[in-house]
């Protein structure tokens, strides 16, 4: 298997060139021919141990439809964004001849577990079928190395046209309906409204300055804590001094493992220097059924009026679930801050952070 990665647009690049905004009106997109070359077959979906929202399908089923397949995972801020403009165009063009299809292709182990899955698919509300890829058979059988990651099948079955991250909506609707006429659709409504909000959100992308970071030590970058990470073994870790932006660092005991670390004591603590309007860190119990309180400060104050959805005002919230939560959604200045979430109960499993 290719190296899987999460894909997310340079912060530099985002910088110059800001996406698209919140909301948009419903002017339909330029008409104008876009060249689309014939980047292949559409694969088989047959790899999919599962389906969730829809009977299975079959790219032989779905000739003669224009189809959006859309590989993610339900803890990545990437796809998550990216889920607004899939819902409304499922729901705009759905009966006009384009069927979406979300293909879930996990990165953590937690995200294998279908219970897991299929929660997530449910708070989500996605609106469109999705393939439950946890053998990432599909994910192979398209060469696939991106979370997110779109290919645009036309009605003859062949790929059209793929995007790798997130961005690009205005152009991917254009296609989107370019296709659906080619396929003799001629009565399409006006350009999807598109609405997001919570996690869903667009970034900040002119604030963005601060990479994913993985807390495991497979992919780990910026940690700072005195003396460095001990793989695979509890440790006793002191909490950093003068952190710089990106940098991050464990307080209190932890077992570091390659995919995540694990708090060995009430009280452990993590620390991080930011700098983007939101703040998410994917975490979850240890043990099913179990929960975990925390506290988040900012710059050693808890939140207010930044917080994020799933933090008081206080700072306080409760991990139940692995997932991706939001700490953090500065309303006012962007600057370089310092976020400390303390956890009230062992036992958590921290993955990574990722921002907004």
């Amino acid at each position: 298997m290719k190296p899987r990665i999460f894909l997310t647009i340079s912060l530099a690049f985002a910088a110059a060139f800001p996406y698209t905004a919140v909301c948009r009106d419903d002017a339909t997109p330029a008409a104008a021919a876009i060249d689309l070359p014939v980047e292949g077959r559409m694969p088989s979906l047959s790899g999919a141990t599962t389906w969730l929202g829809s009977p299975a399908l079959s790219s032989r089923a779905l000739r003669g439809k224009v189809v959006l397949v859309d590989f993610w995972t339900y803890s990545c801020i990437n796809s998550l964004r990216q889920i607004p403009y899939l819902r409304a165009w499922a729901a705009r063009y759905g009966n006009h001849g384009l069927v979406v299809v979300g293909v879930h292709s996990p990165e953590f182990g937690f995200e294998k577990d279908l219970d897991n899955v299929r929660t997530a698919v449910k708070d989500i509300a996605p609106g469109y079928p999705v393939a439950v890829d946890s053998d990432h058979a599909v994910w192979r059988a398209f060469d696939n190395e991106y979370w997110p990651a779109l290919y645009i099948v036309d009605s003859q079955g062949r790929i059209r046209h793929h995007v790798f991250g997130e961005g690009e909506y205005d152009r991917t609707e254009a296609i989107i309906r370019q296709l659906l006429a080619e396929a003799g659709h001629t009565d399409l409504p006006s350009g999807a409204k598109v609405v997001s909000k919570g996690v869903e959100a667009q970034a900040d992308w002119a604030q963005l300055r601060t990479e994913e970071t993985y807390v495991g030590y497979g992919r780990t970058d910026g940690f700072s804590s005195p003396g460095g990470m001990e793989q695979g073994r509890s440790k006793t870790y002191v909490r950093p001094d003068g952190l710089s932006p990106g940098n991050w660092g464990l307080v209190g005991d932890w077992t570091v493992k390659e995919e995540s670390a694990r708090s060995d004591k009430a009280g452990a603590r993590i620390v991080f220097r930011f700098h983007a309007r939101d703040v998410h860190l994917v975490m979850g119990p240890s043990s099913n059924g179990a929960s975990v309180r925390f506290r988040v400060l900012i710059d050693g104050k808890p939140p207010g009026a930044g917080h994020g959805v799933d933090v008081a005002a206080d700072g306080g919230g409760t991990v139940t679930t692995p997932k991706m939560y939001q700490l953090i959604r500065q309303a006012g200045e962007i600057t370089d801050r310092d976020v400390e979430i303390e956890f009230i109960d062992p036992g958590i499993q921290v993955y990574s952070f990722t921002f907004g």
